[in-house]
């Protein structure tokens, strides 16, 4: 479930044109994201992994967990588990697998056998839950493959595949489930958490994706801006760059805090 694929003009991403050759005038570092690795070897595994942006969204599983009155650490580790498989491995393997935006040389049938296993896990995962929070699991048990699915995929016209899509998968989905394998039960506390990890969400990708459109498909940045003292700032990628990838940097971390500081609090 990631949302590194590259960009196009609009909120979707689905047509992405081939990374720039290194050292080319679009390379940006010849890196497709700030957190990418050097291409080959273990470093493409790294790559697709998007390591802010997995634990960015594992945290709101933590976020989830912790608002239950009491907290389950097998539950807790169970669910975070479940959504590192179908967010950290099969949704990022299928995303690399629609049009490599990436550039890992991680082979097609390996990134297939990732997925298959990534989503399997997740399932399992779900159904060993099942016997222990009951049946109200199952609506979240059927949808999150199918998120997985239609996200990444573009299923049903891609009607999945927009910000808002990616913000109620990546942020709001994730919260709920934690809670719900912690209680069996929704209550207004999550919906709230909820409601703010979709706003967290949307807010990455409105940073996320013109920074993708800037690294991956951008030739050239030319031009200036003429401060009213008459000082004159040149305009390059890396200007464009710095504040939008900076965000998300803090962003990332800044979540992962704010989850780490609750599950201390209430598993301490």
């Amino acid at each position: 479930m990631s949302d590194e694929r590259a960009a196009q003009s609009s909120s979707t991403e689905s047509d992405v044109d081939p990374l720039p050759a290194p050292g080319s005038p679009g390379s940006s570092e010849s890196r497709p994201a700030f957190y990418a690795a050097r291409s080959g070897g273990w470093r493409d595994w790294w790559t697709l992994l998007h390591p802010p942006y997995t634990a960015w969204h594992l945290s709101y599983v933590v976020i989830g967990a912790c608002l239950a009155s009491q907290v389950s650490v097998s539950r807790l580790v169970g669910t975070l588990l479940a959504f590192f498989c179908a967010v950290g491995l099969a949704a990022h393997a299928l995303d690399e697998l629609h049009g490599r935006p990436l550039g890992t040389k991680i082979p097609t049938g390996v990134l297939v056998g990732v997925t298959v296993v990534g989503l399997a896990g997740a399932v399992a995962l779900g159904i060993v839950g099942l016997a222990r929070v009951g049946w109200v699991l199952i609506p979240f048990l059927v949808l999150g493959p199918l998120l997985v699915l239609a996200y990444n995929l573009e299923l049903f016209g891609g009607f999945v595949h927009t910000d808002v899509g990616f913000a109620l998968a990546w942020g709001s989905f994730p919260v709920l489930v934690a809670y719900v394998a912690q209680t069996g039960r929704l209550a207004v506390a999550p919906l709230l958490a909820a409601a703010g990890a979709f706003a967290l969400s949307a807010a990455q990708r409105r940073l996320s994706t013109p920074a993708r459109l800037i690294r991956r498909r951008v030739a050239r940045v030319e031009g200036s801006v003429t401060l009213r003292d008459g000082a004159v700032l040149p305009i390059d990628q890396q200007s464009l760059l710095a504040p939008l990838e900076g965000a998300l940097h803090m962003m990332s971390w800044a979540v992962v805090l704010l989850a780490a500081a609750l599950a201390v609090a209430r598993l301490s």
